[in-house]
């Protein structure tokens, strides 16, 4: 079949496409948990500054961020290679949404766990380490879970600052070849196998945090 010929450079695109995407999500998520906690635990400078980060990351098209980083920061002198850009702006576009839900699982915590750290004198950061984030984190997971995939998704938007991802293949063989039906059907096909991997792999962390959140109880009990 014809369709076949295009696999292999298909393939090499979905590995930059799954690479672009694990590194995003993996930076992304220090940033999340650096803006979220900032603002709930991080006095008023911090909090500020985190949340201009997430308001101006969350209210910007990802689009018009990408090319404001690959095209208009090298006029003031400051440029990235083209793959360093889309792991930067992706990361950024994680930190700002994935803030929101580690700010909305801590504050999920209850007042009487956080009464019970001062009753056992535990500081911000005993009570922060020992009590709040582990039972956060359970909260936190199944709509991580949702940003990686969407992540992965919006990753293909990549492809317009000269990245050849799995998008940017597809677009370049269906330009030679005409096969707009064949090519795209793989590629939709492509990103749903991925997709559908980076769904397994964050319900088995999901899982892995559940029980280790539930161990501590037992441990306890």
């Amino acid at each position: 079949m014809e369709w076949l010929s295009y696999l292999p450079a298909l393939s090499r695109g979905a590995l930059i496409t799954a690479g672009i995407t694990l590194a995003a999500i993996a930076i992304g998520a220090v940033a999340a948990f650096a803006a979220g906690i900032a603002r709930v635990e991080g006095g008023r400078v911090l909090s500020l500054v985190a949340l201009c980060y997430t308001e101006l990351f969350r209210g910007t098209s990802l689009l018009v961020q990408l090319f404001w980083f690959y095209y208009a920061l090298p006029l003031v002198g400051i440029s990235f290679e083209p793959v360093a850009t889309g792991i930067l702006v992706l990361s950024l576009h994680v930190g700002a949404y994935g803030s929101e839900i580690v700010r909305g699982a801590l504050q999920s915590v209850s007042v009487q766990q956080h009464e019970a750290a001062r009753a056992l004198n535990f500081g911000r950061a005993q009570t922060l380490i020992h009590i709040t984030l582990p039972q956060a984190l359970v909260e936190m997971m199944p709509a991580f879970g949702n940003l990686a995939i969407e992540t992965l998704k919006l990753s293909s938007l990549v492809s317009l600052i000269s990245i050849a991802d799995l998008t940017f293949r597809a677009q370049s063989i269906r330009n030679l070849t005409l096969d707009s039906a064949g090519v795209y059907s793989l590629t939709l096909l492509g990103y749903f196998a991925m997709s559908l991997v980076l769904m397994l792999v964050m319900r088995l962390i999901e899982r892995l945090v559940r029980r280790g959140a539930a161990f501590p109880r037992a441990a306890h009990s």
